[in-house]
């Protein structure tokens, strides 16, 4: 009998050891978009899975390896169209799982474990590629339109879904500070005549860096405006900044566009088709990309001093000039493009104020402003502004004269003339040179 203790206790270790490595999903998840929907499963350990598609009805099966099926699926609900429901289905053998998502429609699966990162644990990421994308492309003209056409401003609230972004002392998400700040500013621009606003997300959904550019660029925007909130291991830090790309991430990515020749008729045009001689086609090509980020930096750079002066009237800042780095989100060359850090909310008392939906109005008014003041001065060849500014006069103010006197002479209303100069009272001085908008 006490040579069988030591078997038993052996068999006792073996058997404890099996039960703590056994897997156990923790939670379900699932984020639809209007071209991806991602599922996690939360687990407690790093999975090892396989997967396989099946059609007739279309379904993606995934088999975890070690992991425990108790944990009830059936309870979360399957936000989108493109999933129907999420279950068990028999296993290989007792102790794995094998999870089934039964599809609507046929869509690509792209599987990835993530290891922990606050405020999550170890999860199985499944992106789904929608065969059938909800997205509707965005319209400059049409041929029932005969006047110029809108400035695009592309806004993109950053992180989203999955990703989090940084949080706050009290709990609060970047994700849903940026998303809220982005439909106010949105809001903003689709109420000004000649602009329009498309946003790179609507919802809480997770979108790639890298794929955030290239939505602007779909949309064909004149301008992308990232909106970001701050974070640091302290709470001390505080105040927002603007942030343009930084010289060498322009030179990389201007290489990196010379390599994939497929881009060159983006830039190109019509001229893609006629050019034989690919030598010449990639000098071209060149000459275009670099005149092309030249000009999107010079358009970031003055864009940031307009959005610091105005921020700097709502909250403290941070940087008091425009900073430049290597950031995704910042890399198109074709597209000028800022990225706003609207405060830090590791701060407990910007944390605080960015809760705050009146605070919040404020930012996306600033970046506003000073979006449109940049686009009255420039205005993008082809747009309503920029007919309009052709048709502007200027008008030098002599002793004497006021503003209801010009209106009068002009035939304009004075709250135009005071819209188009930026006055914020009826006093002018003189010697002032005035634009005079078109009747």
């Amino acid at each position: 009998m006490l040579r069988l203790i030591p078997f038993i206790m052996s068999l006792w270790l073996l058997a404890g050891y099996a039960l703590a490595s056994q897997n156990t999903i923790e939670g379900l998840r699932i984020w639809p978009s209007p071209n991806n929907t991602r599922v996690v499963l939360d687990l407690a350990q790093a999975p090892e899975f396989s997967y396989f598609t099946l059609t007739n009805p279309y379904r993606l099966v995934i088999d975890l390896a070690a992991t425990d099926d108790s944990r009830d699926l059936s309870s979360v609900e399957t936000a989108g169209d493109l999933i129907r429901t999420v279950r068990y289905s028999t296993p290989k053998n007792s102790n794995s799982a094998r999870v089934v998502i039964d599809l609507a429609r046929n869509a690509k699966p792209n599987l990835f474990a993530m290891t922990p990162t606050a405020p999550y644990g170890h999860r199985l990421v499944i992106d789904l590629a929608d065969s059938q994308s909800s997205a509707s492309p965005v319209v400059i003209d049409s041929a029932s339109n005969n006047r110029d056409r809108d400035i695009i401003i592309a806004i993109d609230a950053g992180h989203g879904g999955e990703d989090p972004g940084s949080i706050g002392p009290a709990g609060t998400y970047e994700k849903h500070i940026t998303l809220s700040i982005a439909k106010k500013l949105e809001s903003m621009i689709n109420g000004e005549r000649g602009m329009r606003a498309v946003m790179t997300r609507t919802g809480d959904y997770y979108i790639s860096p890298n794929k955030r550019p290239e939505l602007a660029r779909q949309k064909k925007a004149d301008l992308l405006v990232s909106l970001h909130a701050d974070a640091f291991t302290q709470p001390e830090p505080r105040g927002a900044s603007v942030w343009v790309l930084s010289m060498r991430r322009a030179d990389n990515e201007l290489g990196r566009w010379m390599e994939r020749s497929e881009r060159h008729s983006e830039l190109l045009g019509g001229a893609a088709e006629v050019i034989t001689d690919k030598a010449s086609e990639r000098y071209l090509t060149e000459t275009i990309l670099g005149l092309s980020m030249d000009h999107s930096m010079a358009t970031s750079y003055d864009l940031s001093n307009k959005v610091i002066q105005e921020m700097k009237k709502v909250t403290r800042m941070h940087k008091r000039t425009p900073q430049a780095a290597s950031l995704a989100v910042l890399t198109s060359p074709d597209i000028p493009s800022i990225l706003v850090e609207v405060g830090f909310i590791s701060n407990p008392q910007e944390e605080k104020n960015l809760n705050w939906a009146e605070y919040r109005d404020r930012l996306a008014k600033s970046v506003f402003v000073a979006t449109k003041r940049y686009f009255q001065d420039v205005p993008p060849d082809g747009t309503l502004w920029a007919s309009l500014k052709e048709r502007n006069r200027t008008h030098r103010v002599r002793s004497g004269e006021s503003l209801s006197l010009l209106a009068q002479r002009y035939n304009v209303k004075v709250s135009s003339i005071k819209e188009a100069n930026n006055l914020n009272s009826d006093v002018v001085r003189i010697g002032q040179v005035l634009t005079i908008p078109s009747t």
